[in-house]
């Protein structure tokens, strides 16, 4: 999937306020960019993704959350 098209994708979920859509959509951006070796950009996406996940409770929170300790940007949180 290009950037544009999953700019539009994440725009739709916001539009919608669809936070499955938008724990899919952000953690799929951050896969691409830490494929990329763009850590930065990959920490900004599963960010947003881990709030989401918080926000309604999502059983991906908890992967998230790893993801995001793993490389220094959060605390591990007990699920």
């Amino acid at each position: 999937m290009d950037k544009d098209e999953l700019d539009s994708l994440l725009i739709e979920a916001h539009d919608r306020k669809d936070n499955a859509a938008l724990i899919r959509y952000y953690t799929l951006a951050a896969d691409e960019y830490e494929a990329a070796q763009d850590i930065d950009a990959a920490c900004f996406y599963l960010t947003h993704a881990f709030v989401f996940a918080l926000e309604s409770g999502a059983p991906e929170a908890e992967a998230l959350n790893a993801r995001l300790v793993a490389y220094g940007r959060a605390h591990h949180l007990e699920f």
